[in-house]
């Protein structure tokens, strides 16, 4: 089955990441202010950013991964001026130097 890891933009301006296997539903879900508490308090919400995964797994790393981030490169990939492939290779770069 399919996932994704999503980042939302809450109306406070903060950034929120998250993993799902139905992105309608989940954004739905925190439209309502029934998915996280953390978003239930910025509302309204906004998806800026879903990439779909190989499985649950894949999805859950990713997730952890994005929350390293700092937000400038959040917002890079928000913006499609990385891939979220190029950040994660940078980091294993970063990582392997140490």
């Amino acid at each position: 089955m399919a996932s994704y890891v999503y980042i939302l933009k809450c109306s406070d301006g903060s950034l929120y990441t998250g993993y799902t296997v139905d992105l309608d539903k989940r954004l739905k879900t925190h439209k309502a202010g029934k998915a996280s508490k953390y978003t239930a308090t910025r509302l309204p919400v906004e998806m800026v950013f879903s990439e779909k995964c190989l499985d649950k797994s894949d999805a859950l790393k990713k997730e952890y991964f994005i929350k390293t981030l700092t937000r400038d490169n959040k917002l890079k990939l928000i913006n499609k001026k990385k891939s979220l492939q190029d950040l994660y290779e940078a980091y294993l770069i970063k990582k392997s130097k140490k």
